[in-house]
């Protein structure tokens, strides 16, 4: 028997659903594009740094992989302490606590200084640790070059990362992106002057690359903390006032949720940092092929990374205001958007992977080994660029839950007891060589991904019926 009026009201549900998820990826697009514009011209001052270095010769391209490794690896220790800051003060903002929002942000500052400055130091004695590591002398002494101007960068990405976080959660990301698009070509400037001795500064090569990133980084935090400072709807919060007021319930909360994040992070960089040493044991060729093939990578990863944070803000959002079904409905229409950029770029990058090699080493006698093989290691790792992308989105997504514990367990089973031990046992004891290295990478991002994608789904799942119940 059918119940009067029960097609209707079926009917007007479907579109009432099919209305929330239109808006939903809507709002994500609108506070998505202007990070993903940031993340990208962050890893497009480095390009051009790699650019730079890369007419220095294949020595000086595998110099600074090497100082990368070393610089990531310390990066990301405190990293996940700055990025606390989106999750907590997006909550805060989703439950109209703007006191909350000021504390969260000082906080991750506070943690990011006391951090910064043991892990800027330990940087110095990259050149020893990478020799140490088993690396060539000389191109771990041009690593230590590239070091010594690049390590004082620590600090100042950091806060910045904090203050772009408290940026994002109020809806307003879009001073960060001018900031960057402001630093991009002084950057580039600032850098082939110092790398070349250009404009009446001096020639310091491989060290005035790394320089030159540092006095933008400091340029860029000073820059985004008068934005903070000055701009509306920012200075309503006054996010320099009680700066010495120490909140223990909230450092623990951010230390909770951030040490996880920096953990994980640790080991995704960690793996890529052990595959590029694994590189170096075939050869410099290998290595520096490597490494443009993974700044490619790194730039297409960019464009999730900053669909990743907007996941973070919408779903701390719908956390903070009480409303599971908008959080579940947040973090898998960013990872839809994910998805479909990341397939989008995959296929780009397969069509022109002859061409790209050359955008990093211009046209000299050596460059068409090391080209060859980077175009081939494009289309391995064609593999892994969609799940990379899928990862970090839904870990953005778990992160709006304060969900960073579990994904750190994911992360030792995905990087490091399955990814790594394929890396080797594909790369050194197969035919395979530098291409079974970059399976392995995309094998451990692959159940990565699944594991993050799942969790979510278990736990907003969970959330909406415990929801129902009440």
């Amino acid at each position: 028997m059918t119940v009067p009026g029960s097609n209707i009201a079926a009917g007007a549900l479907a579109p009432a659903k099919s209305s929330a998820w239109r808006t939903e990826l809507i709002e994500t697009l609108w506070l998505a594009w202007p990070m993903a514009l940031t993340q990208l011209g962050q890893i497009a001052m480095m390009t051009t740094d790699l650019a730079l270095i890369g007419r220095l010769g294949d020595t000086a391209v595998a110099a600074a992989a090497l100082a990368h490794i070393v610089l990531f690896s310390t990066f990301t220790m405190g990293l996940g302490l700055v990025s606390a800051v989106t999750p907590l003060a997006a909550q805060a903002f989703g439950a109209r606590a703007p006191r909350q929002v000021r504390a969260s942000l000082r906080v991750g500052l506070w943690a990011g200084v006391i951090a910064g400055i043991p892990l800027t130091l330990g940087q110095l004695y990259g050149e020893e640790l990478l020799v140490a590591l088993g690396q060539d002398a000389t191109t771990s002494r041009l690593a230590g070059d590239y070091l010594d101007g690049l390590a004082w960068s620590l600090v100042p990405g950091w806060l910045f990362i904090a203050l772009r976080g408290f940026m994002g959660a109020v809806n307003r990301p879009e001073p960060a992106l001018w900031i960057m698009l402001t630093a991009i070509p002084i950057n580039l400037g600032l850098a082939y002057a110092l790398i070349h001795g250009s404009l009446g500064l001096p020639r310091l090569e491989i060290f005035g690359a790394g320089l030159a990133t540092t006095i933008v980084s400091w340029a860029m935090c000073i820059a985004a903390a008068v934005v903070c400072v000055t701009m509306r709807p920012f200075r309503k919060y006054q996010v320099f006032g009680e700066l010495f007021r120490f909140d223990g319930e909230l450092m623990r909360r951010l230390l909770q949720l951030g040490l996880p994040i920096s953990g994980a992070s640790v080991l995704e960089y960690g793996v890529f940092g052990a595959a590029a040493l694994l590189m170096g044991l075939f050869g410099t060729t290998a290595l520096a092929a490597h490494q443009i093939a993974l700044q490619v990578a790194a730039i297409m990863f960019m464009v999730p990374m900053g669909i990743s944070v907007a996941a973070t803000v919408r779903v701390g959002h719908a956390v903070g205001r009480g409303d599971p079904p908008g959080a579940r409905r947040a973090g898998f229409a960013a990872i839809g958007l994910g998805f479909a950029f990341m397939a989008a770029m995959t296929l780009l990058v397969a069509l022109t992977r002859h061409q790209i090699p050359y955008l990093f080493l211009g046209e000299s006698d050596t460059a068409a080994a090391t080209a060859a093989l980077t175009a081939s290691l494009l289309i391995v790792g064609a593999s892994f660029f969609i799940a990379d992308g899928l990862q970090v989105v839904a870990n953005g997504a778990l992160r709006g839950r304060n969900d960073t514990k579990i994904p750190l367990l994911f992360a030792v089973l995905g990087f490091w007891l399955i990814g790594f031990p394929f890396c080797w046992v594909l790369g050194f004891h197969t035919a395979l060589g530098p291409f079974g290295v970059w399976i392995g990478l995309a094998i451990g991002l692959t159940v990565y991904a699944a594991l993050l994608m799942w969790r979510f789904h278990r736990l907003t799942r969970d959330s909406m019926a415990a929801a129902v119940a009440a």
